[in-house]
């Protein structure tokens, strides 16, 4: 478990070295909000260099406003147009909390979540998203759960939250050394950097190769035959969900973190939504 900070302009200028001699090792740095470029957070780029000069793992994340699905793929856009030619250690994350997208219900705020996780994901990031306890009890729905990497906040000492994360923003009144003012707190239980690192994600190359295509590259709707071939729910989580034999087809060839997506008919290859028609994810060095 490590200790991590998110911030924002809110918290003005920030003095890193104090925050890196305090015991944080990690910050979740807002990018930004909303659908437009010049909604960038004004203190994203220097929270950004001087947090990693002073040795601190940074993520990103960006606040939603989306009031459709469209906005929300606009939204994304603008956050790989903020985050591109930088480097995170830790998640980038997609920030869901404004009460007129809870006010759409369920299938809403999880239909805005998959446009904006599954375009970030397929630039090479590594995809968190960030939600409170009530939000992931009740709007957020379970297929998005087991895609997505959870950023839990609980403002709680313990929380009672039963659902996988992988982080949980604790407080919302920590008091950090080179910070005037409340701070949100959080902890991390997953090794990230070590995950961005291993699979080329977040702006790494992959230990030991490029991060580009895998070794084959296939079309959309190529047969593929599997024989107890692992398969995963995402292109970034490390354990396989199941192992499949039998033909599947490739549903849009694209190489997701040297993963393609598989479907199990042809005539689903293509068809959206991805959810519905996507069987798994599969490694192009799997695939006879």
């Amino acid at each position: 478990m490590t200790n991590g900070i998110d911030v924002s302009r809110h918290q003005g200028v920030i003095d890193w070295n104090k925050v890196k001699q305090s015991g944080v090792d990690f910050a979740m740095i807002r990018a930004g909000y909303g659908k437009y470029e010049s909604q960038k957070d004004p203190k994203f780029e220097v929270n950004y260099q001087n947090a990693r000069k002073a040795g601190i793992k940074v993520g990103a994340y960006y606040y939603s406003y989306a009031k459709s699905v469209e906005d929300a793929k606009k939204e994304a856009e603008v956050f790989l147009k903020i985050i591109k030619g930088k480097q995170f250690e830790m998640p980038v994350a997609f920030d869901v909390e404004e009460k007129s997208q809870s006010d759409k219900g369920k299938a809403f705020v999880s239909d805005i979540i998959r446009a904006f996780c599954e375009r970030v994901e397929r630039a090479g990031y590594f995809v968190s998203v960030y939600a409170n306890k009530y939000w992931l009890e009740h709007y957020i729905d379970d297929d998005c759960k087991r895609k997505y990497d959870i950023w839990l906040a609980h403002w709680a000492a313990q929380t009672d939250y039963n659902g996988r994360y992988g982080m949980w923003q604790n407080s919302s009144k920590g008091r950090i050394q080179g910070i005037s003012g409340n701070c949100d707190t959080d902890k991390a239980y997953k090794d990230y950097p070590k995950i961005m690192r291993e699979y080329g994600l977040n702006g790494f190359k992959k230990s030991g190769a490029s991060s580009g295509s895998g070794s084959i590259t296939l079309a959309a709707g190529t047969m593929v035959s599997l024989h107890n071939t692992p398969v995963y729910i995402s292109a970034t989580i490390k354990k396989p969900a199941l192992r499949l034999t039998g033909t599947y087809y490739v549903y849009d060839g694209i190489d997701m973190n040297s993963r393609l997506r598989i479907t199990n008919t042809l005539s689903r290859v293509g068809k959206k939504p991805v959810s519905d028609n996507v069987t798994g994810y599969v490694n192009i060095s799997d695939i006879k």
